[in-house]
């Protein structure tokens, strides 16, 4: 009886110590993929981005790695519009084969967090990210600002093509950059199991 007590208040303030954020999927979240070519420059956007952080304590500080966080994130590629039709339909099927390969994900965890000049934090990972069936190490930073009960993230990064095994295309007789720069904004909202 003892024994079920206390393993009972160990799980409730470990669960109370863990801090879980989803992606908000009613906010007005946004992820680009630009191409920035000396011929063509253009962007796909989508609104299809979902996943979730998970980490050890009740808010972010500065200073703090987190060996036990989570993060993962996954953005729909086959609803990326790049505003002609045409040349949507050539990078779904015919470059990222979205039907294969739908999703771009990054998974991985926090490893440093840095107080950012707007006030906020500067949030560093370590992870891999895997577009077209392909993953790849990568660190990236993103700005997070928030009140613990909701977070706004922005962070902008380079994906290689060719690292991803997908072949820089011509579109419509245009080169499109072999590096496409991304852009993530978007928002995070504290999981009901811990809003209880």
């Amino acid at each position: 009886m003892t024994k079920t007590i206390l393993s009972i208040l160990t799980l409730t303030a470990l669960s109370a110590a863990a801090a879980e954020y989803h992606v908000d999927l009613s906010a007005k979240n946004q992820v680009k993929f630009i191409s920035d070519a000396p011929i063509e420059d253009f962007e796909g956007v989508t609104d299809r981005i979902d996943g979730y952080v998970l980490w050890q304590g009740d808010s972010l500080r500065e200073g703090n790695a987190y060996p036990e966080s989570e993060l993962y994130f996954e953005v729909e590629l086959k609803s990326l519009d790049t505003g002609i039709g045409l040349r949507n339909r050539h990078m779904r099927e015919n470059y990222l084969e979205t039907d294969k390969f739908p999703f771009a994900r990054y998974k991985g965890r926090i490893t440093d967090v840095k107080k950012s000049p707007s006030g906020g934090f500067i949030v560093v990972s370590d992870g891999d990210f895997e577009v077209h069936g392909v993953s790849k190490a990568m660190t990236i930073l993103a700005e997070v600002s928030g009140d613990g009960k909701s977070y706004h993230l922005t962070s902008r990064f380079s994906v290689k093509l060719p690292d991803h095994q997908i072949d820089v295309p011509s579109l419509m007789f245009l080169k499109i950059s072999e590096i496409i720069q991304l852009e993530l904004n978007f928002y995070l909202k504290l999981a009901e199991i811990n809003n209880k």
